[in-house]
C-alpha cells in the first residue's frame, strides 16, 4: 500500500485528425501514473458535433470500457459483435490475444458525441486468452445517502461499489461507478482502503472532503486519492456528474505502445508485424472491406516497461 494522499492530474488534449476527425482529453496514462488500479488508459472524446469514423484497428493485452454521455456509436469486431451503443449502456471488449474492432458515429453526418473511453489492463494470468465482447444495457443503480439535500445516484459500470457487482466481466479487483449528485447534496463515498482511487468531474462542481481538507476538481481534472481510505465526503452547490474508478494496485510493468498492452518490447513489435501482415490472430471486421488503420512505425528505441513515480 502506497497510502493516501490528493494529487490533481490535468488531461491533455490530443489530436486524432482523421481517425475520429476531433481532438479528445486524455488523462491516463499519465507520465507519473501509469495505472490506477488497472486503470491505464482515460480519455474523453467530446462534447462535440462530429462524423466518428475509428476504422479497424487492434488491441492485445487489454480490456476497452466505452461509457457514452451524449450520442451513439456503433461498433463492430472480429467476432461479428455489431452494436449501437447508446447513454446508460456499456460496450466492454476484451482484447486477449488479438481483436481488431471499428467504432463509427451513427449517420452520415455530423453529430452530437461525448463519451468517457478507458482501458483496462489484462493480468499475466488472462492476458494471453481468448477475446471477448458484451454489451450491458441494464446495469446496477443504488443511492449513495446524502448529509444534505438529495440523495446521489450511482451507476456501477465495472467491478465492485458500495457492495453492489456490476454485471460486467473482469479480471482484477476493480471499480468504475458513474455518481451524480443534484445540486446542494453532500454525501460519503464509500472506498476500499486496500485499493487505490481516483475521481474525475466530468460535469457541474464539486469539492472533495478528506479530514481537514477541501480539494476543488477543476472540470476535466483527475483527483488521484491513493488507497488506505475507507471514504470521501462530495459535495455540490450547483450539481455534478463524477466517474470513480481504481482498484487493487496492479504492480506488474507494462509496455504501451499504439493500441497494444504488452510485457515486452518484443511482445509489442510482434503484435505490429502480426497486424501489418493481416495475420489470424486479429480476424477482420466485417463491413469494412480492406480499409484498416495501419499502424505507425515503431520508435528507433527499446519500448520499455512503465512504472508509477507517485
Amino acid at each position: 500500500m502506497h497510502g493516501p494522499r490528493s494529487i490533481l492530474l490535468e488531461p491533455r488534449e490530443v489530436p486524432l485528425g482523421g481517425v475520429r476527425a476531433m481532438n479528445v482529453q486524455r488523462i491516463l496514462p499519465n507520465r507519473e501514473l501509469p495505472t490506477i488500479g488497472a486503470w491505464c488508459f482515460f480519455d474523453r472524446f467530446g462534447p462535440d458535433e462530429v462524423r466518428m469514423r475509428v476504422e479497424p484497428h487492434p488491441h492485445i493485452g487489454l480490456q476497452t470500457v466505452t461509457w457514452p454521455l451524449v450520442g451513439e456509436v456503433r461498433h463492430r469486431d472480429t467476432l461479428d459483435s455489431d452494436v449501437v451503443l447508446r447513454r446508460g449502456q456499456l460496450n466492454l471488449m476484451t482484447a486477449g490475444n488479438g481483436i481488431a474492432h471499428s467504432e463509427y458515429s451513427v449517420g452520415d453526418g455530423p453529430v452530437p458525441l461525448d463519451a468517457l473511453q478507458f482501458w483496462v489492463v489484462l493480468p499475466e494470468a488472462s492476458r494471453h486468452g481468448a477475446p471477448g465482447f458484451e454489451q450491458h444495457t441494464d446495469l446496477p443503480r443504488i443511492a449513495l445517502p446524502s448529509a444534505e439535500g438529495p440523495d446521489a445516484a450511482a451507476t456501477v459500470v465495472l467491478g465492485d461499489f458500495a457492495g453492489v457487482r456490476s454485471p460486467a466481466t473482469v479480471f482484477t479487483p476493480i471499480v468504475g461507478a458513474e455518481i451524480e449528485l443534484a445540486a446542494g447534496s453532500r454525501i460519503r463515498v464509500p472506498l476500499d482502503p486496500a485499493w487505490e482511487h481516483g475521481i474525475v468531474l466530468v460535469e457541474g462542481e464539486v469539492r472533495v472532503i478528506d479530514g481537514d481538507i477541501e480539494t476543488v476538481i477543476p472540470h476535466g481534472d483527475l483527483l488521484f486519492l491513493g488507497d488506505s481510505r475507507d471514504s470521501i465526503d462530495v459535495l455540490t452547490s450547483e450539481g455534478a456528474q463524477l466517474f470513480l474508478l481504481g482498484g487493487e494496485p496492479f504492480d506488474e510493468g507494462i509496455v504501451m505502445w499504439w493500441n497494444f498492452a504488452g510485457r515486452t518490447h518484443e511482445e509489442i513489435v510482434q503484435a505490429r508485424e502480426d497486424w501489418e501482415a493481416d495475420a489470424a490472430r486479429f480476424g477482420t471486421v466485417p463491413g469494412h472491406g480492406d480499409v484498416r488503420i495501419p499502424a505507425p512505425p515503431i520508435p528507433p528505441v527499446r519500448l520499455k516497461a512503465r512504472y508509477r513515480s507517485i
